[in-house]
């Protein structure tokens, strides 16, 4: 059994919960369309360390499903895909170990 904690909003998280994780790097793709979120997304991952998080904002509905969809292909793990208004996206992704 996970260890749960309290977080800021008073909320009980465990390790695995995605909203306590910390996050390496926020990408804003606000305004960019596919396929350019999916390649902007995957340029900053090959950048960071095995297991950093990479937390991808979006705006682009198409995006939403495609971007999570084409780097899980491209074996990396989803983590979360989740809204933060009526117009944005957050996708959090784990980077994988290079081959």
């Amino acid at each position: 059994m996970h260890q749960a904690a309290e977080g800021i909003d008073g909320k009980r998280r465990t390790k695995d919960d995605p909203e306590s994780l910390q996050v390496a790097r926020e990408l804003n793709l606000k305004g960019k369309i596919c396929p350019y979120t999916f390649i902007e997304s995957m340029l900053a991952l090959e950048e960071m360390e095995t297991n950093q998080l990479l937390r991808v904002i979006v705006d682009y509905p198409p995006a939403v499903c495609d971007v999570p969809r084409s780097l899980k292909n491209e074996g990396y793990e989803i983590l979360e895909v989740s809204p933060i208004n009526e117009s944005d996206w957050a996708i959090l992704v784990r980077n994988k170990e290079v081959e």
